[in-house]
């Protein structure tokens, strides 16, 4: 391997890099400002300003939010939806979760094609997949007419039962790609081969309406690093199950990009918990836009094979990440005579007031500036110098609203922002039964190390890990990932009358399914492995839990053990006795990356003691300034004291006390008594 292994993680305000020796595994990492307009181009000049003259790159990986960010922001492409005659409501329909069911305030969520955007064709697969109505594909002329006076860029076919035979939905595929050449076209049996009506045809529209915008993305950004990635080369992009994959296969199925920019801190985690031998972290990514949470559990990230976006279902294997708008970008303003902080943020472009590019309105950056948490001549490694005198201007205007002082204002601004955020911890601890005190919280982000404190302080956590280059550690994680693509069917019945033998044929067939795709990836047979699992549930009840099947002959007792156990963690109760039905089976098909082992970061000489005046608690303390390249492995530091480094401050109060651990990440306890 010659070269370097780089990653790029494209936030709402941050463009991280990582790069890493390709020999000797050592690390470092960089930040410029997005380039909202074109993501591309802040990649670009990264790589320019970090990499060494002539240096190679012998893999990328970059995770990015542009397919999320066209369906939150309602700005994908056009879609006509293609179904099943007498069948053309569902969508609009929706299911019969309400969601919110004692809210006053709920609305059904707007879909991405309407009524007057949904065609019907007379065809008809039966339960079994017997076709019982045979399809005229000349019905389909009135669906080429409309796309063509109506500028329709995408069509999504979703035909009744097509997860069991796919003829039909093919069938169209073929005669509409003969007539409308260079329009996007996805089928429901590729993008989600599984029941559930309504959300097999959610999914399949959110990957038309997002695919044309992802693909221009990606073709753009392929054609600027051309001259960058080694001869023969792939560019991947992070998957929302925390694996990764190649930008043509990313073309293929959008869908799976959607959340590919926050999961590279969620596959970080875990393998923070194998380093440091903590099982159990909350990962919690706080940048300039948005604050990200998740978790880690017995050493592996809380998935799920269901997500919603927008209130709108989606069906694919997701990394169980809570999002919320607050970071350092986010603007604090006033609603009802009360402070709100988000979740608006001044991004990149104008930026907090203490940018200087034209923001005036306060955000949390300025709050922590004016609180002399940040050190304005060496922000983002040195790359900016931020304007105090604009901060504090910022804050003292909303601060005179309430009559607070600036330091009293900004104070309060943090205060709020930390609330919200410890509140979305609890949502995905707490509100599941889980108990945030049985975790380390893992802190992480340009804006993470500053908060994470007074985080663990409102949950009663013990101990807070900030990893190496915690403001690019999500860019960090995705440089651990591997290749994984998953592969599923519906396969119903009860348990205890499933042919063993069947069953083996069939996660057989995914298996293979799953190894043609990663050859087409590049990928050898002995880099190849496969995880079985399967969604079980007791008979009666609608939801799944998804349980791993072992490898080798399937013991179908065990399984079932293995459900019970896995319902009682779940729900605090089991039913042994009641009969268990199969819905799905399902294989993870992984593709091992090679990549050399992580090299401790260097530690450097230590430069002379500083210290500056910081608030703490509203009172100002003498607080020592800290460089964390200077401090050694078992180095510890006592709060009151800010950690600076190249990508993030890391806050100590007066009763913490900070240590490096083994890898070069930091663990901060409570001081004892």
């Amino acid at each position: 391997m010659k070269g370097y292994r780089v990653s790029a993680d494209i936030g709402g305000t941050f463009t991280d890099l990582v790069f890493q020796d390709a020999e000797t595994g050592r690390c470092d990492a960089y930040k410029v400002l997005s380039t909202p307009r074109n993501p591309a181009l802040a990649v670009i000049d990264g790589l320019d300003k970090a990499l060494p003259r002539g240096a190679g790159v012998a893999f990328f990986v970059h995770g990015t939010t542009v397919g999320l960010n066209a369906v939150l922001t309602r700005r994908g492409a056009r879609v006509a939806l293609l179904t099943t005659k007498n069948y053309r409501d569902v969508y609009t329909i929706q299911g019969n979760d309400r969601g919110e069911i004692f809210s006053i305030h709920w609305r059904k969520p707007k879909p991405l094609a309407t009524i007057p955007d949904t065609f019907t064709v007379n065809e008809r697969v039966s339960a079994k997949g017997a076709i019982e109505i045979p399809l005229d594909v000349a019905e389909l002329d009135h669906l080429v007419a409309a796309v063509k006076e109506r500028g329709y860029e995408a069509i999504a076919i979703c035909f009744l039962f097509a997860f069991k035979n796919p003829a039909h939905e093919l069938a169209a595929e073929d005669y509409l790609r003969q007539r409308l050449p260079g329009i996007s076209i996805t089928l429901s049996h590729r993008v989600s081969p599984e029941w559930r009506e309504y959300a097999r045809t959610s999914t399949t529209v959110m990957d038309a309406y997002a695919a044309p915008v992802v693909r221009r993305y990606l073709d753009t950004l392929v054609a600027q690093l051309s001259g960058r990635l080694p001869e023969g080369g792939q560019l991947h992009v992070m998957e929302s199950n925390g694996g990764a994959m190649t930008a043509s296969a990313a073309s293929e199925i959008p869908l799976q990009t959607l959340l590919s920019g926050p999961v590279g801190g969620t596959i970080g985690g875990r393998t923070l918990s194998e380093m440091t031998g903590r099982p159990n972290l909350i990962c919690v990514d706080m940048g300039g836009t948005s604050f990200d949470a998740s978790l880690i559990i017995d050493g592996k990230p809380s998935t799920s094979n269901e997500a919603e976006l927008e209130g709108l279902p989606i069906q694919m294997s997701v990394v169980d990440i809570h999002v919320i708008g607050a970071g350092g970008g986010s603007i604090a303003w006033e609603e009802a005579g009360a402070v709100r902080v988000g979740p608006q943020s001044a991004g990149s472009l104008p930026g907090p007031a203490c940018y200087g590019r034209g923001g005036t309105e306060p955000t949390v950056s300025d709050a922590n500036l004016v609180l002399g948490r940040l050190d304005s001549a060496n922000f983002a490694g040195g790359t900016m110098t931020l304007d105090v005198a604009r901060a504090r201007e910022a804050v003292a205007r909303l601060g005179d609203r309430f009559g607070l002082s600036t330091e009293a204002m900004a104070q309060g601004i943090i205060d709020i922002i930390n609330a919200k955020m410890a509140d979305a911890i609890r949502t995905i601890t707490i509100r599941r039964g889980i108990d945030p005190r049985d975790f380390a919280l893992v802190a992480y982000g340009g804006a993470g190390p500053a908060q994470a404190v007074a985080l663990a302080e409102q949950l009663d956590i013990g101990e807070v890990i900030v990893p190496v280059m915690p403001g690019a550690f999500s860019a960090w994680g995705m440089l651990q990932t591997d290749v994984r693509h998953d592969f599923k069917m519906t396969y119903y019945g009860y348990w205890d009358q499933v042919d063993p033998t069947d069953l083996e044929l069939r996660f057989a067939g995914l298996e293979g399914d799953g190894r043609d795709y990663l050859r087409r990836e590049g990928l050898k047979d002995e880099d190849i492995s496969f995880e079985r699992l399967a969604d079980f549930r007791y008979h009666g009840q609608e939801y799944v839990l998804t349980i791993p099947i072992p490898e080798g002959a399937i013991d179908m007792a065990a399984v079932r053990r293995s459900f019970d156990e896995a319902y009682d963690r779940q729900y605090g109760h089991s039913s042994p006795d009641y009969r268990v039905e199969v819905a799905n089976l399902r294989v993870a098909a992984l593709g091992r990356l090679k990549r050399p082992a992580i090299a401790d970061p260097l530690v450097s000489s230590e430069g002379p003691a500083r210290s500056r005046k910081v608030y703490f608690g509203g009172r100002e303390h003498d607080t020592a300034i800290v460089e964390r390249s200077g401090i050694p492995t078992g180095g510890v530091v006592a709060g009151p004291a800010i950690i600076e480094e190249a990508t993030a401050t890391t806050l100590v109060p007066d009763n913490w006390q900070a240590e490096v651990i083994a890898g070069g990440h930091m663990t901060l306890k409570r001081k004892e008594a």
